[in-house]
């Protein structure tokens, strides 16, 4: 209202006055969305530039491990460690080798790998994963405690049904078959509870390991007496 009451001149001399007091601000204010934009679009680059690397590299290695370059391997899996350790990138490339160790019969080595993505991963459903794996390395090792002792059932969250199986191949293996039954009812029981668990095994595969178990159990018949001639 105060601004229709004053005539044009005096209202360009009103801008003029407010613009020589307060033209540093504006200005800082523009300088800085600038910068902040700038800023931004360098950031996204950097990003994107960087995701691009990782996976050459991870493609890179995938080949290499295929092939059976082992100078190869090692360089890039070094690359990845240095520069993308605790990334999906260098998890998925610890867990390549690690498969590729099982499958060579080299466990001590794929045990390394294994406990990488265990230790560093920031991915947990990844992590959980990893240390199945990693107890089934150790149990194919015959490190059977040492196995258990990674089977917490109280942690295994989502993981509950293979973490009971598991145990239950690992107490087997120590020759607890009382034991190994009770994990492995119990993996039936969390595997039909719970029938969207992704780590959940084949229900008729848990039933044949109780099976066997009850058949090994089963008191030996007796002979039958001799026939008289």
């Amino acid at each position: 209202m105060a601004t229709e009451l004053l005539s044009d001149r005096e209202q360009e001399e009103a801008l003029r006055n407010w613009w020589s007091e307060n033209w540093r601000w504006v200005i800082s204010g523009i300088a800085i969305g600038i910068a902040l934009v700038a800023a931004w679009s360098y950031w996204r680059g950097y990003l994107e530039q960087r995701k691009n690397a990782a996976d050459t590299a991870f493609s890179e290695l995938t080949a290499a491990v295929a092939s059976n370059d082992k100078s190869k391997v090692e360089a890039i899996e070094k690359n990845l460690e240095d520069n993308y350790s605790g990334s999906p990138y260098g998890d998925q490339a610890h867990l390549l080798l690690a498969q590729a160790h099982v499958a060579g019969g080299r466990f001590e080595l794929a045990a390394t790998e294994l406990k990488a993505v265990v230790d560093k991963s920031k991915d947990v459903a990844l992590a959980a994963i990893a240390k199945l794996r990693l107890a089934r390395v150790q149990i194919q090792m015959g490190h059977h405690d040492e196995a258990l002792a990674l089977l917490d059932v109280s942690k295994a969250g989502a993981f509950a049904a293979q973490t009971y199986e598991l145990r239950g191949d690992a107490l087997l293996a120590k020759g607890d078959t009382a034991g190994a039954r009770q994990a492995y009812q119990a993996a039936l029981t969390a595997s039909l509870t719970h029938p969207g668990d992704p780590s959940a095994g084949s229900n008729e595969y848990l039933q044949l390991k109780l099976q066997d178990l009850a058949a090994d159990e089963a008191p030996a018949k007796p002979a039958p007496p001799p026939t008289e001639k």
